[in-house]
């Protein structure tokens, strides 16, 4: 399981909260473990770090008070006063103005922040030639996953139901009136606990034109139904692509909340957010600490290293059942298919033959974890099939060392292919070369 940071869990709240769904996927009992969980890692300060052993930073402190005002506790509440030591924290430092962009965009569809404080993600960008250098598709897939989500309520201006905890929270977390701030100015405002580096000039000076120059055109007519609308569409038409070809998991916890927002922003009846809703089983995890959201499991990563280190301890004879069905599972979690239509139009990297960093579900191709269930796979097809079970087809290992070769990198290569799917890792490449040379 992954898990430790601690921005994971608040906003899956923020998004029951919205949705209305708070009391169906957090019932009385889990919200007293998800509870539980942000008072265990309330740093003495009373600030919550990025994770469980980080500083106290704005982003985590903001968003785990706003989980514990709508989990229910009062400005007071919480164990050992957690509310209060909370927002003195945030208060002490200028108030959630200074919360960083992510931080400031969750506080907006919440309405505790207002739109025109947060720099633009226009969905535009999706509507760009895929060869500039600034279309979505050169983005790491983790990042433009979190973004695309993001343009698309952004796009929207999207802003949920404003609930009488809503204002409560808009006068505690602000150290003026509400209606006083100035929001143009906050949009580059940042807590120095949350600056790990500083913006280059040129990144605000883009922003800067975004908002001024670009923004006003766009959310007006008649450019608002002519180009918005479009990039609306396409920007949710790959949002739903993602969705599927991921069952609904996601490539992550950030991007699975996010995802299933837009879904439901676009029709709260519709099927593609009851299918989000299905899967959120799958990231709740507890544990003595408490209930927490993992970022995706890790079965077959785990499986295959603990195989390996299994095989290597010599006692074959004693565990042959348990290296059996470690062989059958490696074998059923291997990708299939590659992904669904044209994939490369929506800037996916083939999988076929590929294991995932969980399961078949996931689908999101990983070089070292291929690597290492191939090596598995190769060690188990030299061991007697009566112990281990039948050897994986041929063609399924043919197809695990073409994505591996598909992965690799070119180190001389202006191609941004690597931050569209995995990077190759060496060590990967190490581990499974002497067994492809050998292999008969």
């Amino acid at each position: 399981m992954v898990t430790g940071p601690m921005f994971f869990v608040p906003p899956f709240v923020i998004c029951c909260y919205i949705t209305g769904h708070l009391n169906t996927i957090f019932p009385a009992e889990y919200r007293k473990e998800i509870l539980r969980y942000v008072y265990n890692h309330q740093n003495e300060d009373g600030g919550w770090g990025l994770h469980l052993e980080g500083h106290s930073i704005m982003f985590g402190t903001v968003l785990n008070y706003i989980c514990m005002r709508i989990l229910g506790e009062g400005p007071d509440g919480g164990q050992d006063n957690a509310c209060a030591r909370a927002r003195k924290w945030i208060l002490d430092r200028g108030g959630v103005t200074h919360i960083p962009s992510w931080g400031k965009n969750w506080l907006s569809i919440l309405g505790v922040f207002e739109w025109t404080g947060c720099n633009p993600m226009p969905p535009e960008f999706w509507l760009l030639p895929s060869f500039l250098p600034i279309h979505p598709a050169k983005m790491w897939i983790y990042c433009r996953l979190v973004y695309m989500p993001f343009s698309y309520i952004y796009g929207k201006r999207f802003v949920g139901p404003i609930t009488p905890l809503i204002l409560q929270l808009r006068e505690e977390l602000y150290t003026q009136p509400y209606n006083e701030v100035k929001w143009m100015k906050v949009r580059h405002l940042c807590a120095k606990e949350d600056l790990y580096y500083p913006h280059p000039w040129l990144q605000d000076l883009l922003w800067d034109s975004l908002y001024v120059l670009t923004e006003p055109l766009l959310t007006r007519w008649p450019l608002n139904k002519l180009v918005r609308e479009k990039a609306l569409q396409v920007t949710m038409k790959h949002i739903h692509y993602e969705d599927e070809i991921s069952r609904y998991i996601t490539v992550g916890v950030v991007e699975k909340a996010i995802c299933m927002l837009a879904c439901w922003v676009e029709d709260p009846n519709g099927d593609y957010f009851k299918k989000h809703l299905a899967r959120m089983k799958d990231f709740i995890w507890i544990a003595e600490d408490g209930i927490k959201m993992q970022s995706f499991g890790s079965q077959l990563w785990d499986a295959s290293l603990t195989i390996q280190a299994l095989l290597a301890s010599d006692l074959t004879n004693e565990i042959g059942p348990v290296l059996a069905k470690g062989h059958n599972f490696i074998k059923i979690s291997q990708v299939k298919d590659n992904p669904s239509g044209d994939f490369r139009s929506m800037y996916r990297h083939m999988s076929k033959g590929s294991w995932t960093f969980s399961d078949q579900d996931q689908g999101l191709q990983l070089s070292d974890c291929t690597a290492e269930a191939l090596k598995c796979s190769l060690l188990f097809s030299m061991m007697p099939p009566e112990i281990v079970g039948e050897k994986m087809e041929p063609e399924w290992l043919f197809d695990a060392v073409n994505i591996l070769l598909s992965l690799q990198y070119v180190t001389n290569s202006s191609n941004l292919k690597m931050l569209l799917t995995a990077k190759f890792f060496t060590s990967s490449t190490m581990k499974i070369k002497k067994y492809l040379v050998t292999k008969p």
